[in-house]
């Protein structure tokens, strides 16, 4: 199933009020992490997997990346990047994660910031990117954490007084699709367990390079008080992945 919820207009006007949606970058908890884990971008052809408001696009092309392609089902995510975007190296395409299709060793690296939670066969996922990247070509991608996406429910266990007690984690081992409740709308994700993610890289032909389950910075915490009980358990999961360089012929 390929599911276009930003283009249902109410779902997509809540999801511009989220802080990343109107700061960006530095307002994703997440990214501080995900950018250590990139690598050198400069004279590099990027892929972005599920590009949104294009901000890795833009992010890419700062540090000097020679082209980028961002790929989204949306819309009405494609219009708002191409309105925040001034900038011939970036191609923005129409499409489904699923159905990507490019030439084998087309890409340097490839990026998806958390979109692949949204589709149902990872491993097809990993074995395209493979495919399409140049061997020595790096993988980074995002995804919400097994621990957070095991529970359909996707919330905390709350005390009598509705203090955030703990977060339950139940059904971990029974993948597969969730309906849960996301900016008011229902939307289904993908449970993985995180040896499911890992694996599934490995049998693509990646070696894996980095595993982060980052928490919020110092900063975030000083200037977000109420982001402590982000601190209690893993709200995302990054991996980074090389495509192994002897497969060059």
């Amino acid at each position: 199933m390929k599911q276009n919820k930003y283009d249902d207009i109410a779902f997509f006007e809540k999801y511009g009020q989220m802080p990343r949606s109107v700061g960006g970058l530095d307002a994703a908890g997440e990214w501080p992490a995900l950018r250590e884990m990139l690598p050198e971008l400069q004279g590099k052809r990027v892929l972005d997997l599920g590009c949104g408001y294009g901000w890795h696009c833009r992010y890419a092309r700062e540090r000097q990346a020679r082209s980028v392609v961002g790929v989204d089902l949306s819309e009405n995510m494609l219009a708002r990047a191409r309105a925040s975007t001034d900038d011939p190296a970036i191609e923005y395409r129409r499409g489904a994660i699923e159905d990507v299709d490019f030439a084998e060793g087309e890409f340097d690296v490839v990026i998806s910031s958390l979109a692949l939670h949204y589709v149902e066969r990872f491993d097809d996922a990993c074995r395209n990117v493979h495919h399409c990247l140049t061997p020595g070509g790096s993988f980074v991608l995002s995804v919400e954490h097994p621990i957070f996406t095991a529970r359909a429910a996707q919330d905390w266990h709350y005390g009598p007084q509705g203090e955030r007690l703990h977060w339950p984690v139940d059904d971990y081992q029974d993948e597969g699709p969730r309906q849960t409740r996301f900016l008011d709308h229902d939307v289904v994700k993908y449970h993985r367990t995180v040896a499911t993610h890992v694996n599934a890289l490995l049998d693509a032909g990646f070696r894996i390079t980095r595993l982060s389950e980052p928490q919020p910075t110092p900063e975030a915490l000083a200037e977000h008080p109420d982001m402590r009980d982000e601190t209690r358990r893993p709200l995302f999961l990054l991996i980074a992945a090389v495509k192994p360089d002897e497969e060059r012929r």
